[in-house]
């Protein structure tokens, strides 16, 4: 199983492919297909955080999705333990749905305006028939102070709140049912910075206290180096490298993760003013119409001939360092960083 190791898995992926019908003409016909998530596979222990990067565009959210059957697979497996999500019909993923949530985007559209914060966070309790009345409510009011807000605010509406307390109203929502995996959809990015900073923290004090595993899907780097265990990086709906996240930014072997790594700011202006940035040529392909071989060689600057023509396979390279290269036997980062410069 390419990319992966079972022992201890709390989720696994594999070979998780996505695609949408594109239609046109006068009765919808299918004119192609949009690969969202083409063939990705990892693992997620428990208590652990995989971090999710990637250009907007790429697929994380649609793999987040997918993961929790929000969306259905065009192929491929996941499991949570030993259950496979993917043959399950709607009601046996239901009575899953204590065991995996999702913290939303956007804070502001994914709280119900007309009510309460005590019925927001109570809502997932009452319809999986956990609780009742007076344990109920005291239930939500642990909650509420777990995340860092005063049970009192219970009765107030989402319109009360700032951005950053509603992303707690939402993360107390989500650990309402005890769930052991959590995805974060991009949680922060549409926080102030500072705030930013809180929510992270946050959670990763929740992950210690309760041990639930995340997905954490995002774009800004060095908020994915803080909170996640390892990271996955992925490119035109698949995944270009996974390892740990110290690896991933002192030992990147993929070109794409190297050009992605050189762009996260060093706070130490010496280091910041030697250090050489690599800036990639052109724009990403439309996943409607993918490149042949490697998705990423048009904008790659190792790129050979073998690129052009066969598909990467996502391996172990390493001890625990998957990478989808043909080259990454044969080069080191810093020889990417050389060839960049050379091709700018």
């Amino acid at each position: 199983m390419s990319g992966m190791t079972e022992d201890g898995a709390l989720i696994r992926v594999v070979d998780l492919k996505k695609y949408y019908p594109l239609r046109g003409g006068v009765f919808a016909n299918v004119r192609g297909m949009v690969r969202a998530v083409d063939g990705v596979s990892f693992e997620i222990h428990r208590g652990e955080t995989l971090g999710l990067v990637g250009e907007s565009g790429c697929g994380k959210t649609t793999t987040a999705r997918v993961i929790l059957q929000l969306q259905r697979p065009t192929s491929g497996q996941v499991f949570l333990e030993d259950i496979e999500l993917t043959r399950l019909n709607s009601e046996g993923l239901r009575r899953l749905r204590t065991r995996m949530q999702i913290v939303f985007q956007d804070p502001y559209a994914s709280l119900n305006p007309r009510h309460t914060v005590e019925h927001i966070v109570a809502e997932p309790l009452v319809i999986h028939g956990i609780l009742t009345g007076l344990a109920l409510r005291q239930r939500v009011a642990e909650l509420l102070e777990l995340v860092g807000l005063d049970p009192a605010y219970g009765h107030r509406y989402p319109h009360e709140f700032s951005g950053g307390q509603r992303q707690r109203i939402m993360i107390a929502r989500a650990l309402s049912v005890k769930p052991d995996f959590l995805v974060c959809d991009e949680p922060i990015s549409a926080l102030d910075v500072s705030i930013q900073a809180q929510i992270v923290n946050l959670l990763q004090s929740l992950q210690e206290q309760l041990g639930v595993a995340y997905l954490f899907v995002a774009h800004d780097l060095s908020m994915v180096k803080h909170i996640s265990h390892r990271i996955a990086v992925m490119y035109l709906g698949r995944c270009m490298e996974l390892t740990d996240r110290n690896t991933m930014f002192d030992d990147p072997l993929h070109p794409y993760t190297q050009s992605l790594a050189s762009a996260v700011p060093i706070p130490n202006p010496k280091l910041e003013r030697k250090r050489q940035r690599i800036i990639l040529k052109g724009e990403p392909p439309s996943p409607a119409n993918p490149p042949t071989g490697c998705v990423f060689h048009p904008r790659c600057p190792l790129m050979a001939d073998i690129c052009k023509v066969e598909i990467p396979n996502f391996g172990e390279v390493k001890p625990g360092h998957f990478v989808a290269c043909h080259l990454a036997d044969t080069h080191g980062s810093n020889e990417i960083s050389e060839n960049a410069l050379f091709n700018m």
